[in-house]
C-alpha cells in the first residue's frame, strides 16, 4: 500500500475516493461499476470531486484487462448542454484508457428534464472503459430473435487462438441473442420510492454490468457508492467489493441496505 490504512474487501470507507485509492495496490481491480455527482443535476449533500486525479487513480487501481463503467449525464445551462460527460471521456482515453463503448441507459418511466423548446431528455451515458482489451466479456443473451421460425439458429464465438477463417471458432445454436447497448431500466425513484439518496443506480442496471465484466471472485470498486448498489448487487452475484462513500449519512444507508439484503439478481 502506499499509505498506512489498510483497504480490505467487502468493505465500505467513508472517506473521500480520492484518499481511499491511493491507499490501494496498482492494478488490484477487476471491475468499476459507478456514476459521480455532476455537474448540478445532483445536489451531493455539499461536496464536490476532483475528476481529474480520480480518472488517474482509476486508471492505476485498475487491472490490465479491467473495465471501468462510468454513469454519466449533462445538465442544461443557459439552454446549453454542458458536454461535461464528453469532456470526461477524453480525459479518461487520455490517461490511457480505450473507449470500448459507449451505452445508454434509457429511463423507463422517466423524461423529466427538458424543456418546450427541445424533446425531454430520458437517458444517460454509460461510457465502458477498458485497460488494454477486456479480460472478461459475458455479454448477455436475451433478445429474442424477431425473425426466428422455429429453425436452429447459429453464432460462431472465438475458442482459441484462430485469427484467420473459421479456424480457433466454434458454431453454438442460440434461439436468443445479445442485445443492444442501449438498455431499459425503471427509474429507481419510481420503482423503489424516494427519499433515501438523490440519484440512486437501477439494482438491475448495476447487476447486467458486473455480470458482463467481470467473474464470480472479481474485486467491484465504486468510488462513489451512494446508497450502496454497487456493494449489494457485487455480494449478490459472487463479487468482493471495496466501496468509498464521502457522506456518513449514506454509509449509514450502505449498512443498512447490506443488512436487509440478500440474493436479489438471476445468476
Amino acid at each position: 500500500m502506499s499509505g498506512s490504512m489498510q483497504i480490505e474487501l467487502d468493505h465500505i470507507y467513508n472517506i473521500d475516493c480520492l484518499v481511499g485509492m491511493r491507499q490501494m495496490e496498482s492494478e488490484s481491480v477487476d471491475l468499476v461499476v459507478t456514476s459521480p455527482p455532476y455537474d448540478n443535476l445532483r445536489t451531493y449533500n455539499g461536496y464536490c470531486f476532483d475528476f481529474e486525479n480520480i480518472a488517474r487513480e482509476l486508471y492505476r487501481v485498475t487491472k490490465q484487462g479491467g473495465v471501468v463503467v462510468w454513469v454519466v449525464g449533462d445538465a442544461t445551462i443557459k439552454g446549453s448542454e454542458t458536454g461535461t460527460s464528453f469532456r470526461q471521456a477524453l480525459t479518461f482515453m487520455e490517461c490511457g484508457f480505450n473507449l470500448h463503448d459507449t451505452m445508454i441507459w434509457c429511463k423507463d418511466g422517466g423524461g423529466a428534464i427538458g424543456s418546450n423548446l427541445c424533446y425531454t431528455q430520458n437517458f444517460e451515458y454509460m461510457f465502458v472503459f477498458s485497460k488494454g482489451k477486456p479480460k472478461s466479456v459475458n455479454l448477455i443473451y436475451d433478445k429474442q430473435s424477431k425473425t426466428y421460425t422455429g429453425k436452429q439458429q447459429t453464432v460462431k464465438e472465438c475458442r482459441g487462438g484462430g485469427d484467420k477463417g473459421d479456424r480457433g471458432l466454434t458454431t453454438l445454436t442460440r434461439r436468443e441473442f445479445s442485445r443492444r447497448n442501449n438498455w431499459w431500466y425503471l427509474v429507481p425513484n419510481k420503482q423503489y420510492g424516494s427519499g433515501i439518496h438523490p440519484a440512486i443506480f437501477p439494482e438491475q442496471l448495476v447487476a447486467d454490468h458486473i455480470k458482463s465484466w467481470s467473474n464470480e471472485g472479481d474485486i467491484v470498486l465504486d468510488p462513489f457508492m451512494g446508497s450502496g448498489t454497487t456493494a449489494v448487487a457485487a455480494r449478490a452475484l459472487n463479487r468482493h467489493y471495496i466501496g468509498f462513500e464521502i457522506s456518513a449519512e449514506y454509509c449509514d444507508i450502505i449498512r443498512q441496505r447490506l443488512e436487509q439484503t440478500k440474493t436479489l439478481f438471476d445468476m
